[in-house]
């Protein structure tokens, strides 16, 4: 087995991903589906124990020793980088490598909503890109960056784990900082930040208390932050940042968020008719009736709101799913699939 091979395979078939489990054979993703690279027998421990020696430095191998699971970012012979995590299943040795183009796509090229290209031009708040692993949403803050880094001279500063797109030179200062390679927690590196002269803060994962707290904080002081969360949908993002909070601080942290939450983009990558896959997106914006939302704990009513406020270029995911059945690229099945209510699907269609 070859991991350059491998690597290799992957940027020639616009795979997505690379999956290296003991006891399978080495497992493309394309197109969202899992498949086999034929004529590979299935990988053993050994294999996959010489493969790490090679990738990882002495201190990424002393945490994976006392973790058994490690994330870390790469870039292959220059052409294309990948994020890669290790991990145990059953006591033996896995790897999953996402691939990474080293090009950053321009924003109005991934189909988003109309509305969310203008984004990357205020000036603080918070903007959040949601959904599934897989689904995106790097490449959505990615652009979004780029965007700023192409056009505005500010200091932008990116905390992942690990990095992934790594940006040019551009107009703006980027400071890219990598979770145990250049801080040591993400709490520590968020409120560092602060003193750090940003205007734009890119949170690769809101994932406890303290990280939310913090990024709401820097989206109060007059930044512009990017973040991301693992949620399905814009109304279960905002319970899900209120529900981290105990029960007694919740009623300030809907005041807050009320605040300084500028939009959150619900994105999915459908499969198409045609081999690929498109974006459909669900956009919340910030408008006095959300904050008013918010504040009164009532996010059940902010799918109506979306469906209501078109005129303000707001995009149920529903109605992006069918703009795309209705230009021919994915099929009605397909969209129903990834619908949030399939009911609203087949009216907008005529079903």
């Amino acid at each position: 087995m070859n991991l350059d091979q491998l690597l290799d395979l992957v940027i020639d078939r616009n795979a997505s991903d690379l999956h290296l489990v003991v006891g399978y054979p080495p497992t493309i993703r394309i197109n969202g589906e899992l498949i086999p690279v034929t004529g590979l027998t299935a990988s053993n421990n050994n294999e996959l124990l010489g493969i790490i020696e090679n990738l990882l430095t002495p201190i990424q191998k002393s945490q994976f020793t006392s973790t058994f699971e490690l994330d870390f970012g790469f870039t292959h012979q220059k052409r294309a980088r990948f994020r890669a995590n290790i991990y145990k299943q059953q006591g033996g040795l896995s790897l999953a490598f996402r691939m990474i183009p080293l090009k950053i796509p321009l924003l109005d090229k991934l189909g988003l909503p109309p509305a969310a290209l203008k984004l990357g031009e205020i000036r603080q708040g918070l903007v959040l890109v949601v959904g599934p692993t897989g689904h995106g949403k790097s490449t959505t803050l990615a652009a979004f960056i780029n965007q700023i880094n192409n056009t505005k001279q500010s200091h932008i500063i990116t905390i992942e784990d690990p990095i992934e797109y790594i940006y040019p030179l551009g107009r703006a200062v980027v400071s890219q900082r990598e979770m145990f390679v250049d801080t040591k927690s993400w709490s520590a590196a968020l409120k560092s930040a602060l003193r750090e002269d940003p205007d734009v803060v890119l949170v690769g994962e809101m994932r406890d208390l303290e990280t939310i707290a913090t990024t709401i904080t820097i989206a109060e002081t007059g930044h512009l932050v990017f973040a991301t969360l693992h949620t399905n949908s814009a109304a279960q993002s905002i319970d899900r940042i209120i529900d981290v909070f105990p029960q007694t601080q919740q009623g300030q942290v809907r005041l807050q968020l009320g605040g300084v939450l500028e939009a959150i983009i619900s994105q999915r990558l459908v499969p198409t008719i045609s081999p690929g896959r498109v974006m459909a997106a669900e956009l919340l914006l910030k408008t006095p009736a959300l904050a008013e939302l918010i504040r009164s704990a009532k996010t059940h009513l902010i799918d109506n709101l979306i469906q209501t406020s078109g005129e303000l270029g707001m995009v149920t995911l529903e109605s992006s799913l069918a703009q795309l059945i209705q230009q021919g690229k994915i099929s009605y099945e397909s969209a129903r699939d990834y619908s949030f209510r399939p009911d609203l699907l087949a009216k907008l269609i005529g079903r």
